[in-house]
């Protein structure tokens, strides 16, 4: 036999044999796990991925989940993201799951995401890395709430964002704005600052955001790397972004004693993390400060345009609010604990909008759940957004009701997790809430507003506005009223002893 019939046969036999062990993966786990939960595995590879990736409305759980549960129950087998895997819709389980990271239970992101994360992802990493990385997250954000700029900063930029709407006006007082891209803007300006000390203006911000577009595009898509597709773009982004990163370091370095209070100094000082890890560090701090925040004002700003009433009391209560104050006197921390409907309603967003619908996690080993059996290194997904929209722990559950939070605690339980839950509950949950309420309240006071045609929230499994939410605002007071004046007072005010007292006496 030639060389080259050697080569083919080789070629041949290497097929099929990789044929054979997909064929037995995906049907193996079905004769040898009687006892897992109920379910299908649809097609060998692809299994039934497709249809539980097909894009449906945020506030309503999608085909897929809704024919399986009826079929199956709220615990169910399926064949997803090319492995066996136990669907959970239960709230029980759910928290099983969360609460037994590392003991039973570990994250499990499909691989394509860690090529665009990179291998020092926080979001990644697992045992004591991780442990490690979200301590020191935990300790930024703690000392983010207590620095006295941190609110002055919000409010500044947000004053900036609406103000612009403003400036831009042709005359005519009403405008349509893409808002998705304005809620975008006022995240990504305010994480900037607090990450590396740069302002909106800055043409380094100008340029991160161009490579952090990019990247965001490219998190969820299908992972091939060729020229020009989203995940290429995306991963070429991520390094740009790396470089541009590691040069702010280096600068901050030659510099010296050059203090900007941000999370940068923190981790220059720091002797626990490799270069590597704190530019990882601060490409998760981008992303968790970006994208939820701005989705989450997003999905605030869509709810209330479709509630008169709920939109009326929230006004009534900023108006409150800001008729105790100067006119350009900045909010403090006790404002916003005066903001309770607020909090009611950007849970209720929450719940409705299902920013995360689920996470990835496998099991360690064969793990029994009432009668259920988790079978060991099977895929394991909690759905958190079906039991937010589940009708039996949620009334109305499809409705946007905010006063079902009247009188909770509102935060997490087992069945409200918005940013997750156990040890990789999201650090910075409470930050993102803190700007969704800044921002709403000069939005609210300042402008009225309806949603320009019909958007809504598309869940892909990440959650988008198809037409980027384009509303048509118009300013509720003469030009001369717009507080953006006192954007520079908000910037500098900080520093008085008055205003640090107040910010440190809300959060200790």
């Amino acid at each position: 036999m030639t060389m080259a019939g050697e080569l083919v046969l080789a070629a041949v036999a290497t097929l099929l044999a990789s044929l054979l062990a997909l064929v037995l993966s995906h049907f193996l786990p079905l004769l040898l796990n009687p006892k897992a939960p109920k379910g299908s595995f649809g097609w060998p590879l692809l299994g039934e991925t497709l249809r539980f990736l097909t894009p449906h409305a945020s506030n309503t759980l999608g085909g897929f989940l809704e024919d399986h549960c009826s079929r199956y129950g709220q615990v169910f087998k399926s064949h997803l993201f090319c492995t066996p895997t136990v669907v959970s819709c239960d709230q029980d389980l759910n928290h099983f799951i969360l609460q037994n990271e590392e003991r039973l239970f570990q994250c499990s992101y499909p691989r394509p995401i860690h090529g665009i994360l990179g291998k020092s992802s926080m979001l990644v990493v697992l045992g004591e890395d991780h442990k490690r990385l979200r301590n020191l997250a935990l300790a930024l954000v703690t000392s983010t709430k207590l620095k006295p700029s941190y609110l002055g900063d919000i409010e500044k930029i947000a004053l900036h964002v609406v103000g612009a709407w403003r400036r831009h006006d042709d005359g005519g007082g009403v405008r349509v704005v893409a808002f998705c891209e304005e809620a975008r803007k006022f995240a990504f300006s305010v994480i900037v600052k607090q990450v590396l000390g740069l302002s909106p203006e800055e043409p380094v911000t100008a340029r991160i955001l161009e490579d952090f577009l990019a990247f965001m595009k490219g998190l969820i898509s299908f992972p091939l790397y060729i020229p020009g597709t989203p995940y290429a773009k995306a991963v070429q982004a991520r390094e740009r972004i790396s470089n541009t990163v590691k040069g702010i370091i280096e600068e901050r370095r030659s510099a010296g004693s050059c203090n900007k209070g941000d999370y940068l100094d923190v981790l220059l000082s720091s002797n626990e993390l490799s270069d590597e890890e704190k530019v990882s560090f601060v490409l998760d701090s981008l992303l968790g400060g970006y994208e939820t925040t701005s989705l989450l004002i997003s999905m605030v700003v869509y709810f209330l345009g479709q509630s008169a009433q709920d939109l009326d009391l929230v006004k009534r209560e900023h108006d409150s609010i800001r008729s105790n104050k100067g006119k350009e006197e900045c909010l403090t921390s006790e404002d916003y604990k005066k903001m309770e409907y607020t909090q009611q309603v950007i849970n209720e967003a929450l719940r409705c909008g299902n920013i995360v619908k689920f996470v990835h996690r496998k099991a360690l080993k064969d793990v029994k759940y009432k009668e259920y059996l988790i079978p060991s290194g099977w895929k394991v997904l909690p759905v958190f957004s079906a039991v937010h929209l589940n009708p039996s722990l949620h009334g109305n559950a499809q409705q946007f009701q905010p006063c079902r939070w009247e009188g909770t605690s509102q935060g997490t339980s087992k069945r409200f997790t918005p940013f997750g839950g156990g040890p990789r509950l999201c650090p910075g949950s409470e930050l993102a809430k803190v700007e969704a309420a800044f921002f709403l309240h000069h939005l609210v006071l300042n402008y009225r507003w309806r949603i320009d045609g019909d958007d809504i929230p598309m869940a892909y499994p990440y959650v988008e506005f198809q037409r980027g939410l384009p509303i048509e605002i118009e300013p509720t007071s003469p030009e001369s009223d717009c507080p953006e004046a006192s954007a520079a007072a908000c910037s500098s005010v900080s520093s008085t002893p008055e205003r640090k007292g107040k910010v440190l006496g809300a959060y200790t």
